[in-house]
């Protein structure tokens, strides 16, 4: 007997993992066409220590390794992470970044649905907040007009951990750390936004990726492997915090449109805030948690020490995710109010 139409097949977790990883590819190729093949280096570092560190930590806790290594979390955190960090950054650092989120972050709280913090995020504050000077390290993007380091060079400066001595000619900060420095030197921003690292809404190359990855956010919506809500409150409270600044001072405040495409706003909207472990599971839970997300993450980006404040807004959401489950559950119908 066929099964009843109000009846719906919950999607396998594998399947569901896989889309997610396949919606990230376009912002993955546009990251190499603007920053070469180190990205994909990264990458394969951070699958390789992440499938190594859940099949330790699954012998550990005496689980069985082959149905749970092949759920595709370890897989989605290690892409996360890795588009995350630098390019050119040295190889142990994706390596240990992987094994923080594995290892501490997931596999310590009891594993996959039990961790309270996202995986990713941690690993990447960790590596921000120990070594700030190795996380800022980006090379000049490549559709720019500058020496740059062919495949080879930058397979072998990950590797080696030495960056070639022109590299200096060929480095250049992310557009949001050259808009906050420059802006700290009392340069304006209309002078700032003439550097060359500048394309027409964001940095050259990187707003593309953001693109990218829109364009894969839109694509887990129309599936509904997120809900609306994630994305909507996380954007929508982004850019009314942006637009609401740079309205009051566009001289000092960058516009909305520069931050959205900007940084990890919209890959932290659609793959990281989603996380539907670390979320609230109510809707007007999510909206809420989202909305707070996306205002801190601008907090932290114009006020704070850091450029991006996406992961830093992540996790401490996240500590906030059981209080706000709690307080947004609706009413049960059939029970008397107290």
């Amino acid at each position: 007997m066929n099964t009843s139409p109000f009846f719906i097949k919950p999607t396998p977790l594998q399947v569901v993992m896989l889309k997610v990883a396949a919606a990230l590819l376009p912002g993955i190729f546009a990251l190499t066409w603007a920053f070469g093949v180190g990205v994909w280096v990264q990458i394969a570092l951070a699958l390789g220590a992440a499938l190594l560190a859940e099949a330790a930590c699954l012998k550990l806790r005496n689980y069985p390794v082959k149905p749970f290594i092949s759920d595709g979390s370890a897989v989605v955190t290690a892409v996360l992470l890795a588009l995350s960090m630098p390019p050119l950054a040295p190889w142990w650092m994706v390596v240990l970044a992987t094994l923080i989120a594995i290892c501490l972050a997931k596999h310590l709280y009891g594993g996959l649905g039990q961790n309270p913090f996202n995986p990713a995020m941690v690993g990447f504050a960790v590596m921000i907040v120990s070594f700030p000077a190795q996380m800022s390290r980006w090379a000049a993007p490549l559709p720019l007009d500058m020496p740059h380091l062919d495949s080879l060079a930058q397979i072998i400066t990950i590797f080696s951990g030495q960056l070639p001595e022109v590299f200096d000619t060929m480095a250049s900060a992310t557009p949001l750390d050259t808009v906050k420095t420059a802006l700290l030197q009392q340069h304006a921003l209309s002078d700032i936004f003439q550097l060359p690292i500048f394309g027409a809404v964001a940095g050259v190359g990187s707003e593309w990726a953001a693109a990218g990855f829109l364009l894969g956010g839109i694509y887990l919506l129309c599936s509904k492997l997120i809900p609306w809500q994630i994305p909507v409150g996380f954007l929508g409270a982004f850019m009314l915090t942006a637009s609401l600044f740079y309205g009051l001072d566009p001289a000092h405040y960058s516009p909305p449109w520069f931050h959205l495409f900007s940084g990890a706003a919209i890959l932290g909207a659609f793959f990281i805030v989603s996380d539907p472990v670390t979320a609230p599971t109510t809707s007007r839970g999510r909206l809420i948690f989202a909305a707070l997300a996306g205002v801190l993450t601008y907090m932290i980006r114009v006020f704070g020490a850091y450029p991006d404040g996406v992961a830093f807004a992540v996790i401490i959401m996240n500590i906030a995710t059981p209080f706000i489950d709690q307080y947004t559950q609706p009413p049960v119908f059939g029970r008397k109010a107290k």
